[in-house]
């Protein structure tokens, strides 16, 4: 199975994709029922460990680990699977 991180790399670097027509759900404490969601326009660079989005104070690392379904053009194409039960 592809890693977030190698399936962002391909949306960023690869000419097929363009990463403005992707979005990223992760983990945000404190935000309404835990989640925040990235546009792709909004998504500056891929760090190994993390990737940084435009926040009204500057920029934001969210770690990889944090994401839990990446979309693109509005179709789901990675989400983390929940533990069963």
């Amino acid at each position: 199975m592809r890693t977030s991180h190698a399936l962002l790399l391909r949306l960023w670097h690869d000419p097929a994709f363009d990463i403005k027509k992707a979005t990223v759900e992760y983990v945000d404490r404190g935000a309404p029922g835990d989640r925040s969601t990235a546009s792709g326009e909004y998504i500056t660079n891929l760090d190994r460990d993390y990737f940084e989005v435009i926040a009204t104070e500057g920029t934001t690392p969210i770690p990889y680990h944090r994401i839990r379904r990446i979309t693109y053009a509005g179709v789901p194409i990675w989400e983390i699977q929940p533990a069963p039960a």
